[in-house]
């Protein structure tokens, strides 16, 4: 999402004059887009800013600005108490860049944190920044609801709200014109899309009957794109478990041009810390939504988000948590040690209880299953032809391209003549946890 903001940034700032640079050394202005959902994060933003803030020795005219969450979250504080930035802007505010920088220039205070109740950046055509042409991001939802006891991202992100279907279908034209290949769709919780006219999600209620009557929910819109850009391979993240509904699942398995791959987290394998999570579903619930998916589209592949050492976790909730990956086996997954983050009711409420230590050994268990998980999913490819979507040269070797399966498998294969964009049938010979290996010698080429 962070990645996606960054690109509609750009946008509103070329249309104020100014342009990109890739050395630091060039620019006029430094902005650092920002996320808080985990303390290391923001320690790696107070570093960058650190190090940005020295380049001033060398060019007085540097400004740096502060974007995103962690702008959101500490608002002032970074501009006052700690002087490490010149402007504090939160995620929906960035169409006052230019009225802020202009208070920069006239030694203002320049922040604005304000959070809005509508899709904020509908009528913007974001700059691709660094892109390969191939894939691209479009933002459908803001905002997220759900309230997990661990999660800044409502305080940061503000209330759901989703974007007019015309405006995602428009920005999905102009990138079909010109050439992409794969489109994924974003919200931090997609599932909960619901377009009515406007407003936020929890306004719903309070719409006339027409509008409900004519909502579009997120099954609706994928219906739209898919069908209205069949060239276009379509994915789409975060899901979550409590939302995802069954006619999602079925819109996925009826259009071919719709990856079979949901990520879909769970965050622990026990319904004790699921329910001090705050996570509106149980254990046994969300293993029934993964039977279906799997009873639905057999091949799809899943990812998941596992937090470990949440307070009050003990030894049984842990094993909880590896007995869920065993019944399930991922296709790969996020793991983390839980971090407390500072206005969440489980930074006020509860008390982060589990040693370091226990958090570390416990997440490399996690890890480590999933990495056996991981080899024994992509050990099931082995002998078949995959379609893959080239989208880069391969990290290892410029001979080699590097793709994505609509299972989101990584595959590596020989260059030949083929070309960035190019969608590929690549005969698997062998894999690692995260990596198939193929080749297309069976192929004319």
């Amino acid at each position: 999402m962070n990645f996606a903001d960054s690109e509609v940034v750009a946008s509103i700032l070329k249309k104020d004059g100014y342009q990109l640079t890739d050395n630091v050394n060039n620019a006029n202005l430094v902005l650092l887009n920002t996320c808080s959902i985990r303390d290391k994060a923001e320690q790696t933003v107070r570093n960058k800013l650190k190090s940005f803030n020295s380049q001033k020795k060398y060019n007085k005219n540097l400004k740096v600005g502060l974007l995103g969450c962690m702008a959101e979250r500490l608002k002032e504080k970074l501009l006052e108490e700690e002087k490490m930035v010149d402007l504090v802007v939160g995620p929906d505010s960035y169409k006052d860049l230019p009225n802020l920088l202009d208070e920069v220039e006239h030694n203002q205070k320049a922040v604005n944190v304000i959070l809005s109740k509508s899709e904020t950046y509908g009528d913007i055509s974001p700059v691709r920044i660094h892109n390969n042409g191939v894939n691209a991001f479009v933002s459908i939802t803001r905002g997220c609801d759900n309230m997990c006891t661990f999660c800044v991202v409502p305080f940061t992100r503000g209330r759901e709200r989703s974007r007019d279907p015309k405006s995602i279908h428009r920005e999905i034209n102009e990138l079909n014109n010109k050439g992409y290949k794969e489109v994924t769709l974003l919200g931090q919780n997609v599932d909960s899309y619901l377009w009515y006219g406007g407003g936020a999600k929890k306004d719903f209620e309070k719409a006339s009957k027409n509008q409900k009557k004519n909502s579009q929910k997120f099954s609706n819109l994928l219906e739209l794109v898919a069908s209205s850009f069949p060239e276009i391979r379509f994915r789409f993240s975060t899901s979550n478990p409590q939302d995802m509904t069954v006619d999602v699942i079925e819109t996925m398995a009826k259009y071919d041009n719709i990856c079979n791959y949901i990520h879909l987290p769970i965050q622990s394998g026990s319904n004790r810390i699921l329910k001090k999570m705050n996570r509106l579903h149980t254990r046994e619930e969300y293993i029934k939504l993964i039977k279906k998916i799997r009873e639905i589209i057999p091949n799809c592949g899943i990812s998941h988000d596992m937090i470990t050492g949440f307070p009050s976790e003990t030894e049984r909730d842990h094993q909880d948590t590896l007995s869920l990956m065993e019944e399930v086996k991922y296709d790969f997954g996020y793991m983390f040690a839980y971090s407390e983050r500072p206005g969440t009711y489980a930074g006020r409420h509860f008390k982060d209880d589990i040693s370091p230590e226990l958090k570390q050994r416990r997440l490399e268990e996690i890890i480590s299953l999933q990495q056996k998980h991981s080899y024994e999913r992509n050990k099931r490819f082995m002998g078949l032809e995959c379609s893959v979507l080239i989208d880069k040269s391969s990290k290892k070797s410029n001979n080699f391209w590097s793709g994505r399966t609509s299972e989101n498998n990584v595959v590596v294969f020989p260059k030949y003549n083929f070309s960035l964009g190019d969608i590929v049938n690549v005969e698997v010979q062998d894999c690692t946890t995260a990596t198939l290996i193929g080749d297309v010698n069976k192929i004319k080429v």
